[in-house]
């Protein structure tokens, strides 16, 4: 895999011959909206396989399958433009084996809500391990509040992807709520009948396993928090299911603020079978311009992390999204809007600008001015996700030893991340 970024001047044509592959396979594996329309400073992956094959008349993606000896996730994976889907054409290239993963194998776990588009789940799928679907809150009597889920566990098995069932302290009016999360921990029955519900929909709608994701639980509730843990597991793990802990950035034991004081990280990593690192939302909706996982301060989180929970019981946290601010940002006031990864690049294009890329934190940025209502133009700055910055994200996983990663989250598909995730790492299957 080659990551190349776009100079002024560059066309797709000229990339392609360059480096001895087809416009059409940089086209679709890129999945570029506009080929004729580069940006200086885009990125564009270059996968060259060690087999390829022509499809021919009466070929289908299984026979392909079957005499190359591959999985059909392998062909979905290596060819994107397939979407997931059977559909192949005579005539059309397929990539049957890239060299060989230098990252090993690793587990990889995608958030999605139910509502999903179709397309982009079947998409997405055969580069997950698992799929957390978000979320089950609970009521004032702990039973779970049910949603409607059961197409979306269908289609992720029909991909051989284990289905994760997350638990939140949504309530029934929708809300996150910290006074949700406090009664719960300090309430024995409600605790078991939480605890019974998740039974039931764990065996009833096909769950292997339980998300935990209880988000400013404050120091006085981290105990109680640790205990729910714990019996969680110890009620579930007999019972063939897991149970994993989301937990926020921390960097150190002793870290004040509500959203760290309640996630001891050792106890709860003893308690949990896994945890996943929440390594974004530095740069946030309301909070000044900045990259969303700055990589200087995700080694801070993993830094601190393995010293108190073991390496190969953490997911790192991965984020899928970017922010548009505009500036100058005024704390209490401003609000930046979210963007996909592809759409922050299509930005770019229509507004002119090239994409800049910060060293330190290893992430793209840009600026570009846009005329309001009032006919004043205002300075936007636009932090987003590229094949540069995920390369550099997900190559922490070896480096520290990690179990794998969870992408926040899976709605919109960004076809570089996948590439450089399939390029570089075996992903593993789940036992169902």
């Amino acid at each position: 895999m080659i990551i190349y970024t776009v100079r002024q001047g560059d066309t797709l044509y000229r990339i392609a011959g360059r480096y001895g592959v087809s416009v059409q396979s940089l086209q679709d594996d890129n999945m570029l909206p506009d080929p004729a329309r580069l940006v200086p400073g885009q990125t564009i992956v270059i996968i060259k396989p060690q087999i390829s094959y022509t499809t021919r008349a009466g070929d289908t993606l299984d026979s392909i399958a079957r005499r190359f000896g591959v999985s059909l996730n392998t062909l979905w994976r290596n060819n994107p433009v397939l979407r997931g889907l059977d559909e192949i054409t005579v005539g059309q290239e397929l990539k049957i084996k890239l060299p060989l993963p230098t990252g090993g194998a690793v587990q990889v776990n995608g958030y999605a809500y139910p509502f999903i588009d179709r397309d982009v789940l079947r998409q997405t799928l055969p580069y997950l391990t698992y799929l957390s679907i978000f979320t089950y809150g609970y009521d004032e009597s702990g039973t779970l509040i049910p949603i409607e889920d059961e197409e979306v566990i269908s289609i992720a098995r029909e991909y051989g992807v284990a289905p994760v069932l997350h638990l939140s302290s949504l309530n029934t009016e929708g809300k996150f709520s910290t006074a949700q999360v406090t009664r719960l921990l300090n309430d024995d029955a409600m605790q078991q009948t939480l605890i019974r519900s998740l039974i039931e929909t764990l065996q009833q709608k096909g769950y292997v396993g339980v998300d935990v994701d209880f988000e400013y639980v404050g120091r006085q509730g981290a105990d109680a928090y640790v205990r729910f843990v714990r019996r969680l597991q110890e009620a579930l793990s007999p019972l063939g299911y897991f149970v994993w802990v989301a937990l926020a950035p921390k960097v150190r034991a002793d870290q004040e603020g509500v959203l760290y004081e309640g996630h001891p990280y050792r106890a709860l990593g003893e308690a949990a079978d896994a945890a996943l690192l929440m390594t974004y939302e530095w740069g946030y909706t309301y909070g000044p311009a900045m990259a969303v996982s700055p990589l200087n301060q995700v080694r801070r989180v993993l830094d601190y992390a393995v010293t108190e929970i073991p390496p190969a019981k953490l997911l790192l946290g991965v984020p899928n999204y970017g922010y548009d601010w505009t500036l100058p940002y005024v704390a209490g006031e401003s609000r930046a809007r979210s963007l996909g990864n592809v759409e922050a690049v299509i930005l770019a294009r229509d507004r002119g600008a090239d994409i800049m890329y910060d060293e330190v934190a290893q992430a793209p940025n840009f600026n570009y001015f846009l005329r309001g209502e009032d006919g004043v133009a205002r300075e936007h700055e636009v932090w987003f996700e590229d094949a540069r910055s995920m390369q550099a994200m997900l190559r922490l996983m070896p480096e520290y030893g990690l179990r794998g990663m969870a992408i926040w989250n899976i709605m919109r598909y960004f076809p570089q991340l996948y590439l450089v995730l399939n390029s570089e790492y075996d992903i593993m299957r789940a036992t169902m």
